[in-house]
């Protein structure tokens, strides 16, 4: 082990007052995620094609120039490219279900990159709600702005640190119908009682019938490998560091603070996943990753 017993505590992210783009801080990992996703699109075989990542990477001219195919940045990257497909392919079929079971509000906490409104078939009358800092949302909308979604996108400019459920309130959320929340690659980088407010707002602001989707990292094997030579080189291949970004302390599980609220809850590791699928995450980055947890929650 690390010998970090009560987790990585970082020096950028949201530890730092102020917000970012696409090309710094945490902006950067959802630059990275976007170009995996576009990585996988163009595999012979892929799990999942995202047809608008290329582009989204592309105008953005990051600083450090990202690896184009899955095979390009060394063993870190592919498995990082592995773990995105397989956490993209699990986490859009969790949200078209509840799509087709009659969901028609989905939520989307710190949103990134991703193209869901555009690429997913939903059904109509459904409302993606994408939050995210502005210039984040801004960069999409630069990009994608000539290209029609498929539900109605309604972006939320809003620091997660700020009032986001009013913020969302605002811009037509009715938390009185049954709301679709997809929390992807956030949780590590909120601190102890930031991701217990998240979850008590989510909680709070979703009806009967309501499902979350999210994905939390195992802190202990992030702890045990963050520090290392293979996930430290990640940073020259993401031009990001995760240990100044991810915070390990610990804190109830996710899937704990969901079944206390009353959410009939599902949790599966993006190993198992994988290997369903026939992607092995392996190495260093591919351990950390293949511990994290996809928890799937009903009301």
């Amino acid at each position: 082990m690390s010998g970090v017993p009560h987790g990585n505590v970082p020096a950028g992210g949201n530890s730092v007052a102020g917000g970012w783009d696409v090309t710094r801080s945490v902006g950067a990992t959802a630059l990275a995620v976007a170009a995996a996703r576009a990585a996988e699109a163009e595999r012979p075989d892929p799990l999942v094609v995202d047809p608008y990542a290329r582009a989204l990477v592309d105008a953005a001219a990051p600083g450090v120039p990202l690896p184009r195919g899955a095979d390009d940045g060394g063993d870190g990257w592919r498995a990082l490219v592995d773990m995105m497909a397989v956490r993209t392919r699990v986490l859009d079929a969790a949200l078209l279900a509840a799509a087709a079971d009659g969901v028609r509000q989905v939520v989307v906490p710190a949103a990134g990159l991703d193209a869901r409104p555009y690429r997913l078939a939903w059904p109509d009358g459904t409302a993606v709600y994408e939050i995210d800092q502005p210039e984040v949302l801004a960069h999409k909308q630069r990009v994608l702005g000539d290209t029609a979604p498929r539900a109605r996108r309604v972006a939320v400019p809003c620091d997660l640190r700020d009032d986001w459920p009013d913020a969302l309130r605002g811009s037509g959320f009715d938390p009185g119908r049954p709301t679709a929340w997809l929390v992807e690659g956030l949780l590590p980088y909120l601190p102890p009682e930031a991701e217990a407010d998240l979850l008590a707002r989510v909680d709070e602001l979703s009806a009967p019938g309501s499902r979350v989707a999210l994905e939390a990292v195992d802190l202990a094997v992030a702890d045990e490998y963050l520090h290392t030579d293979g996930v430290r080189a990640m940073a020259a291949t993401m031009g990001s560091d995760l240990a100044q970004l991810w915070d390990t302390r610990r804190r109830p599980a996710p899937a704990s603070v969901l079944r206390a609220a009353g959410w009939d809850v599902r949790e599966r590791t993006l190993g198992e996943l994988g290997a369903g699928f026939g992607r092995e995450l392996a190495g260093p980055v591919g351990t950390v990753v293949a511990h994290a947890l996809v928890v799937e929650a009903a009301r």
